[in-house]
């Protein structure tokens, strides 16, 4: 005789068990097949913590969430904790997954255990359907479901290994935001030949925002109409019983801030940021006009431009990366015009990328640190490849280190030493550089890397689990801005800006009374608000220029 039941479980129907249908049978299978809101509402069982096992209820959002995935490829959806999210997209999957032939299916969590609960969770579901709906079902464990009809679902980790060499008709990215940043770009760059070979790939992306990261990246394109996700999102105040008094208790058992992020789903950075959270929120990045393995060109070389490449090295492995900034410096505020970023270069190599975009950048100057690494770096730059526009540090005795060209001396090196010196002055500089727009930055990797660089001890440092390597490129910038060498590399003065700067304000001031002279001034000299006398230098045709003694 032949077992009705899978492995004995009274639940689950067997392969190859003929079911006869009743006609009221056969009109309700074709409702599900055709309405999976239907199917959802009638037929899917959930779990309760006040009730046990019962009826999936839907709300009017979560209605609309699966109407969303079955009309569209690509769904993204920003939604507070606590909503539901997960059991509505599980349903929609196990509708999918009963009613299409040859399909496989991803569930995918920060963790492969929360992905296996998720499995678990459409298991039970499909536990209380009626035999008339099931499939066989084929293999039935923790990690993954086979049905007679050759669908199958899978639960795993989100990461690159997870999907490669496989093809999925629907990728579930449940909680995306809490997947570190690294492993989500390379999950993203392996797992995108899998979605585009097919027409009909769906890709669902679920999650409560957790800082500015890779789910933040998707979201803010989709709502710019710059990638193919249709966005979703649902306010707390959707889910019935939450109300202002609502809100309030959970205030209270919480926090201010978590509650704005977690139920206002705002994409709020770490706690204790370089830069105020305010000023991260208002940066906004843009698309880079040329990108090629890890290159990204913001800005071409512009003619009698001057610009300047700052340097991180990495050994190379898989979680630190090699990293560059091409500053343009020729003019006020300074800009981003490019950027590098490579965790897969050797070190060996390095020097030939360096070189080869320095010298198209009008020969670039070009600082590095060389704690490690990077003064191999730096010698085959100089030595091997005879770069010659490479920024020189000397020690100065209590002065610290001196930035220059063409020194000579056993304390003098082809590049900076971080030191805790250095990193405090470029950190302090950095915050005003950032802070009082002087610097524009279009760069999403590097407004994503301050959004997690942050206070540790007395120093700053990339937030556990993030990188900081175009952080530092920016340190190592804003060290440098503070160097006397770094006035004779721009063709503009920074005295003269603060001077005219301090002369409009006082202009601005004395506007109402007028201007007189009596012929007997000094028009060669002026006083500042401190007291400063500026004179007037004959340069020519640079008599614009002032001096400050």
């Amino acid at each position: 005789m032949i077992d009705k039941h899978y492995k004995g479980n009274p639940n689950l129907k067997a392969e190859n068990v003929n079911i006869e249908f009743t006609t009221d049978q056969i009109q309700e299978y074709l409702k599900c097949k055709n309405d999976p809101i239907y199917f959802a509402k009638n037929y899917v069982k959930i779990v309760s913590l006040d009730h046990g096992l019962m009826p999936f209820e839907m709300y009017d959002f979560q209605e609309e969430l699966i109407t969303n995935f079955h009309e569209n490829r690509f769904n993204i959806a920003k939604l507070p904790r606590q909503t539901g999210k997960s059991t509505t997209v599980v349903s929609y999957l196990l509708h999918y997954a009963l009613f299409n032939d040859n399909i496989r299916i991803a569930i995918l969590a920060n963790k492969a255990e929360t992905a296996r609960e998720l499995l678990g969770r459409l298991q039970l579901s499909y536990e209380n359907l009626p035999k008339w709906l099931q499939q066989g079902v084929g293999s039935w464990n923790k990690g993954s479901l086979e049905l007679e009809n050759g669908s199958k679902i899978v639960a795993a980790s989100t990461s690159s290994s997870a999907v490669r060499g496989n093809s999925f008709n629907i990728i579930f990215l449940d909680e995306f935001a809490f997947i570190p940043n690294h492993i989500a770009e390379q999950f993203f760059s392996s797992v995108y030949p899998t979605i585009s070979s097919g027409t009909s790939t769906k890709v669902i992306i679920i999650s409560t925002p957790n800082g500015m990261n890779m789910f933040y990246k998707l979201w803010h394109d989709a709502e710019r109409g710059k990638n193919g996700y249709i966005p979703l999102e649902v306010h707390w105040s959707a889910v019935p019983g939450r109300d202002a008094e609502w809100k309030r208790q959970t205030i209270a058992n919480t926090s201010e801030r978590q509650f704005t992020q977690e139920f206002e789903c705002e994409f709020l950075g770490s706690v204790d940021t370089l830069i105020t959270p305010s000023k991260l929120r208002m940066m906004v990045y843009d698309d880079p006009l040329n990108r090629s393995k890890g290159m990204d060109v913001y800005e071409d070389p512009i003619e009698k431009h001057t610009y300047l490449m700052t340097v991180d090295v990495s050994r190379g492995m898989s979680n630190d990366y090699s990293a560059f900034i091409v500053f343009d410096i020729s003019q006020f505020p300074y800009k981003v015009v490019a950027k590098y970023r490579n965790n897969e270069i050797k070190p060996m190599l390095f020097p030939n990328i360096i070189h080869d975009i320095a010298k198209a950048y009008n020969k670039a100057f070009v600082l590095a640190e060389v704690n490690d690494i990077g003064e191999q770096v730096s010698s085959i730059l100089h030595y091997d490849l005879e770069y010659d526009n490479i920024l020189m540090c000397s020690m100065r005795g209590r002065a610290g280190q001196m930035v220059g060209q063409g020194f000579s001396g056993k304390k003098t090196q082809l590049g900076i030493k971080m030191s805790k010196t250095v990193k405090k002055v470029g950190c302090s500089n950095l915050k005003t550089i950032i802070e009082d727009d002087k610097l524009v930055i279009k760069d999403y990797d590097i407004i994503s890397e301050l959004t997690t660089f942050i206070q540790k001890s007395q120093s700053f440092e990339a937030e556990e689990g993030c990188n900081d390597d175009l952080a530092m490129c920016l340190v190592i910038f804003s060290w440098l801005v503070a160097q006397d060498y770094f006035k004779e590399m721009t063709d503009q003065d920074v005295r003269k800006r603060i001077y005219e700067e301090q002369r409009n304000q006082i202009e601005q001031d004395m506007a109402p009374f007028g201007f007189m002279s009596d012929g007997l001034s000094d028009d060669t000299s002026f006083v500042d608000n401190d007291g400063d006398r500026w004179h007037l230098d004959e340069y020519g045709d640079r008599s614009f220029m002032w001096e400050y003694q």
